[in-house]
This record gives structure tokens, sequence and C-alpha cells, in this order.
């Protein structure tokens, strides 16, 4: 039985300057990929203006499969050819089930640690975000007169926990509780 849910982390270094030109781009390619069978969600993180330069996009599908077939595509690899002249390295990207890329840090080939052991690691590190990232960020939205409301604070509170597990916590929690995760 193929294993249910599957997503890619792609990264692309856009060449300075040539950011309008990428965003033009991902207008053509989103399209693409979200008619594609089985997919199921599109996230793009765009870099912070003077700070980062790098755009990921988390692209989830139905199945490893589905996925596999979009980003072997002819229309994927068409795309890829005509953007090349906007990337300052080559398309990167690492296929993974479930939250699996969490637990690879720098695209190691080391075994996925159980689910069970995923599962304990993943909800240890959101809790004590869930709780303190509302401390920090709430008062932020309403010093910048954000209205007051649950669906607008979720919003920047779960996108809040998100970066920071994706980007600060799992690499590092997951490299200090490697030995009990590949055990």
């Amino acid at each position: 039985m193929e294993q249910e849910g599957a997503s890619v982390v792609i990264t692309h270094h856009i060449t300075k300057g040539r950011e309008k030109a990428y965003e033009k781009w991902l207008n053509e390619i989103s399209p693409l990929c979200k008619s594609s069978e089985g997919f199921v969600d599109w996230q793009i993180i765009r870099p912070i203006p003077g700070l980062t330069f790098v755009f990921t996009m988390i692209i989830r599908f139905n199945s490893v499969s589905s996925l596999k077939t979009w980003m072997e595509s002819s229309q994927r690899k068409n795309m890829i050819e005509k953007a090349a002249p906007l990337f300052a390295q080559d398309d990167q990207y690492i296929i993974k089930s479930g939250l699996d890329f969490l637990f690879r840090p720098d695209g190691e080939q080391q075994q996925v640690p159980p689910r069970w052991k995923q599962y304990l690691v993943t909800w240890s590190a959101i809790y004590p975000l869930s709780v303190l990232i509302p401390l920090a960020v709430l008062p932020i939205l309403r010093s910048i007169h954000v209205p007051e409301n649950r669906y607008i604070n979720s919003f920047f509170i779960s996108a809040t926990v998100v970066l920071l597990m994706v980007y600060v916590v799992m690499p590092n929690y997951s490299k200090f509780l490697k030995k009990w995760l590949y055990k």
C-alpha cells in the first residue's frame, strides 16, 4: 500500500535583481502544478528583503507517486528550463512523505525515525511554541493596529510557529535528539 501524502521542499536561489521575473514565472507554473493529479497544497516562503534571497516552495500531493509524476513531468521540466536564467543555483528539491523532511537536516541520507518518535518530537516542539508565540505575536499585531480577530490572530500565530519549526527548532532539536531518534 502506498504511503499517503508527500511533500516536496524546493529552494530557488534567485539572481539579485531577477525577483520580479521569478514572481512572474511562479504565476505561470502555479496553475500547472495545481492542476496536476493528486495536488493538495502549495506554499511559498518568500525571501525577506535585505536579509535572505532564497524562495522556498512546499508543495504537497496526496501520494509520493503523484508528486513524483509532477516533479518529473515535461511541463515542470520545461518551466524549470525557462526559469534557469533567473537561478543563481540549480533547482534543488527534496521529496518526503509526511513530516520526514523535518527529521533529515541538510539532506542527510540517514534512515527516517519511526513515526511514533516523529510524533513525540514534533508535538514536544510545537506545544511550547503554541503557548509562547501568541505572547509575542499578539502584542505586535495590536501595536501595528491589526484588528483583533480570531482568524487573523491564528493566521499569524500559525505562520510564525511553522516558520520557526521548519527553519529553527526542528533542525536543531532533531540534531540534539539524534541518538534517541535513530536508535
